[in-house]
């Protein structure tokens, strides 16, 4: 009987530990298992996107209001346009605010990096930020430095 317990227990913590990791993957991937809530979609145009990729976060003061649902190139401007759903709740996002490609760290991941603006009318659906700020692209800053060409 006893052997029968310890079988047992153990089974039931290998299930949990395999469902850790799986909540773990799930996590480090950017999927969730949660519903998904309301949103809403604004586009910004920049110049170099430098390693931004989809489901990276969009942050207001640090905190994260929405995802990068797709990055295309917008074959008449050449720039590329990132499409970001923002949640529905953060409807205060003024039609000046500016939208930043910013690292989390020297090596980080890519995220966007919202600076709200002064103007009384907002971003709404299909909307296009007026004023971005490209990726700091850190390799051309060290070849420019290298060649005294700054």
């Amino acid at each position: 009987m006893r052997l029968r317990t310890m079988e047992i227990s153990v089974g039931l913590f290998i299930m949990a530990g395999v469902a850790a990791l799986f909540l773990l993957a799930l996590e480090v991937s950017g999927l969730s298992l949660r519903p998904t809530e309301k949103t809403y979609k604004v586009y910004a145009e920049f110049n170099d996107v430098g390693g931004l990729r989809v489901r990276g976060k969009v942050s207001l003061a640090g905190v994260t209001i929405g995802r990068v649902s797709n990055i295309y190139l917008d074959n008449r401007t050449v720039k590329a346009v990132v499409e970001m759903d923002i949640d529905s709740e953060v409807d205060y996002l003024s039609r000046d605010s500016i939208a930043v490609v910013s690292t989390a760290g020297l090596l980080g991941e890519k995220y966007i990096n919202v600076s709200i603006g002064g103007d009384e009318e907002v971003l709404e659906e299909g909307d296009f930020f007026d004023s971005t700020q490209s990726a700091l692209n850190l390799e051309k800053l060290i070849s420019d430095f290298a060649t005294n060409k700054f």
